[in-house]
């Protein structure tokens, strides 16, 4: 199932991408696509635009931001899956799903909130649910090696979670950057919660 996420994602981030081009409809040109996907706490609060907690999450930036989403999503995505199907058996794969397409609405709650009555402030990308499976992953194997970005060597998840989470934090409270921080720093949080608590439930 993981696969399947990422094909779909890839798939309306790429036509989204080219929606200046002859990839979409005509009226769905000219970003409309991303208007229409992106998550928008304005209207989610006072237009009833829910479908924007989830949709937001399958339409990205740019090359970069959907490939490095997808990458990490690829690699800690299967193992979580993997563990769903070991806890749940024959619901494991739909387990997933329901984990992966909450996570996306859980780590927008801070923003809905914050901006609720904000018509200008918008964001998109998978990042606060692909931060979700990376901390599940974590959560089921805090041992795991995991390559830090910035330097040439792996460290333990347990350790990685620790300095994610407090980056995070900073620059949340920072303010100073587009990046959606807090929704990282939540999703991250969401990726321990819910396995944790099916858990502790059997």
């Amino acid at each position: 199932m993981t696969i399947v996420i990422i094909v779909v994602t890839c798939f309306i981030s790429i036509a989204a991408f080219g929606d200046r081009t002859s990839l979409l409809p005509e009226n769905l040109r000219h970003g409309e696509w991303y208007h229409k996907f992106m998550f928008n706490a304005y209207g989610v609060v006072h237009d009833g635009q829910r479908f924007r907690l989830v949709s937001h999450g399958f339409v990205h930036t740019d090359w970069t931001h959907l490939i490095f989403n997808m990458i990490t999503l690829y690699f800690f995505g299967r193992n979580v899956e993997s563990y769903f199907t070991l806890l749940f058996g024959n619901g494991g794969v739909l387990m997933y799903v329901v984990f992966y397409l909450t996570a996306l609405c859980a780590s927008s709650i801070p923003d809905l909130i914050r901006h609720r009555n904000n018509s200008w402030y918008n964001a998109l990308g998978a990042s606060g649910a692909v931060s979700a499976v990376l901390f599940a992953a974590i959560f089921f194997r805090p041992e795991m090696s995991i390559m830090f970005m910035v330097v040439p060597f792996s460290i333990p998840g347990y350790i990685y979670a620790v300095l994610y989470l407090a980056y995070s934090a900073f620059m949340a409270y920072r303010g100073d950057s587009q990046i959606g921080h807090i929704a990282h720093f939540a999703g991250a949080l969401y990726g321990l919660v819910f396995p944790l608590l099916f858990v502790w439930l059997l």
